[in-house]
């Protein structure tokens, strides 16, 4: 087979080459700009440890009144920045979204805002991650694409916010692997064949730009299980089972209290007063993170590690008060992400199951718990557990780790429906109607 005619095609195409090399730099682009917004959100974090190490009691002002500015400018300049970021990128590639309506979930503009009013809550030392706002932020920085590709390209908008979100993921947690994954399973829904090598070549682009800034080592560290045996299998099945129920009751609670539909008083409160309502979720925040000596503050990362690498066991009540405060801050109305929190929560749950049954493959029953968790919450099965087998030093655990997302993903199926597809769905209502005037009388015969 004579392939000298196609290749020479192929070279020779300044359309096909301008739009390759315009997806690589955006890809590398947006890489850096999660990996910029990374630096300046654990620095805002810094900023709120050193404050509370001056004075314990400050969250009970500062946070409270961090959590209503957040709030306040997220409503008055940027509505489409608040929740996680996922279901505005979600809903920006539903069919029913247009040019027109495209900018009131993804743009740059809004991801300048989530950096922002990220950064800010994590300064008031809210239990939010920045996981899902990378997301919104890399595919504003992506989308820009679409002003510099030719007409005809067989890359369109659809493929561009697929690879920025993705990439947010893969940069966020050092894992190309993951954006992959997560771009498959969450984004993907109808993906374009033809560019569909050059899109996920972005992905692992922008990852591979946050490995070379983090360097090549997991974000959570290190997880040095032993060799796993049948001792394993009723410990693992019980977390498994406990991080579904608990992670389909955090998707459940999560829906119902951002749907805003529940006619109760608080929700009718948190409709008329969302700045006065968001500082009395800001100072329930405050109360939990001094009742947990800190530890219920910020994304959980610190936490997290520590579980992880062996050098301090969490007491017990430590899962379900990171659960509030996470929920907490979700319901506040601030822009929040809940991986690395929900990560936290898991990695709680598996420790306690492990001191329960006397220190009992404590580092297994840990990666099994942040596992289950993430998958019952997100109800991306695929994705937690690529996240967290890349934590893993070996593949001892990669069947055992799969095991527990598909069923922790089943339990929490029986209780919720999907997190991010449903408030995509309710992002889908900011869209205005279209003006209709008045009905004109029928005309006489």
């Amino acid at each position: 087979m004579n392939t000298a005619p196609d290749l020479r095609r192929e070279l020779g195409d300044w359309r096909l080459w301008t739009v390759r090399g315009i997806v690589v730099l955006l890809s590398a682009a947006a890489g850096l700009t999660v990996v910029g917004f990374t630096w300046l959100a654990e620095a805002a974090y810094g900023g709120f440890a050193a404050l509370r190490a001056f004075a314990w009691w400050s969250p009970l002002v500062w946070t409270p009144l961090c959590t209503a500015a957040v709030v306040w400018c997220t409503h008055r300049f940027a509505p489409g920045a608040s929740g996680s970021g996922i279901p505005q990128v979600m809903a920006t590639l539903d069919t029913k979204v247009g040019e027109a309506e495209r900018g009131l979930f993804v743009s740059l503009r809004l991801s300048v805002a989530k950096i922002l009013l990220t950064a800010g809550g994590l300064l008031g030392g809210l239990s939010l991650g920045r996981e899902g706002p990378s997301v919104q932020i890399a595919a504003g920085v992506m989308l820009q694409a679409r002003r510099l590709i030719p007409a005809g390209s067989a890359v369109g908008v659809h493929g561009l916010l697929v690879a920025g979100g993705a990439a947010g993921i893969a940069a966020a947690f050092n894992t190309p692997l993951g954006g992959v994954m997560f771009a498959i399973e969450e984004l993907a829904r109808a993906p374009e064949q033809r560019s569909s090598g050059l899109i996920i070549a972005g992905i692992v682009l922008a990852g591979l730009v946050a490995v070379s800034a983090h360097g090549n080592g997991a974000y959570f560290g290190v997880i040095h299980a032993p060799a796993i045996g049948m001792d394993l299998l009723l410990p693992g099945l019980l977390v498994a089972v406990l991080s579904g129920l608990a992670g389909g009751l955090f998707s459940r609670l999560m829906i119902a209290s951002l749907s805003g539909a529940s006619p109760d008083r608080v929700s009718r409160w948190r409709a008329r007063r969302p700045v006065l309502f968001a500082a009395a979720c800001g100072l329930g925040v405050a109360l939990i993170g001094i009742a947990t000596g800190g530890a219920a503050f910020g994304s959980g990362y610190a936490t997290t590690r520590t579980m992880v690498e062996g050098s301090a066991a969490m007491p017990f009540a430590y899962a379900p008060f990171k659960f509030l405060a996470t929920w907490l801050t979700t319901w506040s109305g601030a822009p929040a992400g809940i991986f690395a929190p929900s990560l936290a929560i898991g990695a709680a749950f598996g420790n306690d199951v492990a001191l329960l049954l006397y220190g009992m493959q404590v580092p297994a029953l840990i990666a099994l718990g942040m596992v289950g968790f993430l998958a019952a919450a997100t109800q991306a099965p695929l994705t937690a557990f690529i996240i967290v087998m890349e934590m893993v030093d070996g593949h001892a655990m990669v069947l055992s780790l799969m095991a527990c997302a598909l069923i922790a993903f089943a339990v929490a199926r029986l209780i919720s429906p999907p997190l991010y597809p449903t408030l995509a769905r309710l992002q889908l209502g900011r869209i205005p109607a279209p003006n209709v005037g008045p009905a004109q009388p029928p005309k006489a015969d």
